[in-house]
């Protein structure tokens, strides 16, 4: 099996930053040394060889629960802002 291109790795961690509802956009094309914020060049370097090494023991790991169907459901995450806070009142505040 051929390991994925540059390419190929850049597009997926691109979709995954977007499905997550961050926006690589907003961060600097340039070097900020006052901030310290990295670059967008230097964050899709960072998780594209985070990506390349790394996924394979994380795919592996599964939640500690009876069975797999049921560690999923057991702690579902909440979208933002959750339904929880819109319940209470204290959405938009």
């Amino acid at each position: 099996m051929q390991p994925p291109t540059q390419e190929e790795l850049d597009a997926f961690v691109r979709t995954r930053l977007k499905l997550a509802g961050f926006d690589l956009t907003l961060l600097p094309e340039k070097a900020d040394p006052a901030t310290g914020v990295p670059t967008r060049s230097q964050v899709l370097a960072s998780l594209r060889a985070f990506v390349a090494s790394t996924p394979g023991a994380i795919s592996g790991w599964t939640p500690p629960a009876p069975t797999p169907a049921y560690a999923q459901q057991a702690s579902p995450p909440l979208l933002y802002p959750s339904v929880t806070e819109a319940w209470t009142g204290k959405a938009g505040e």
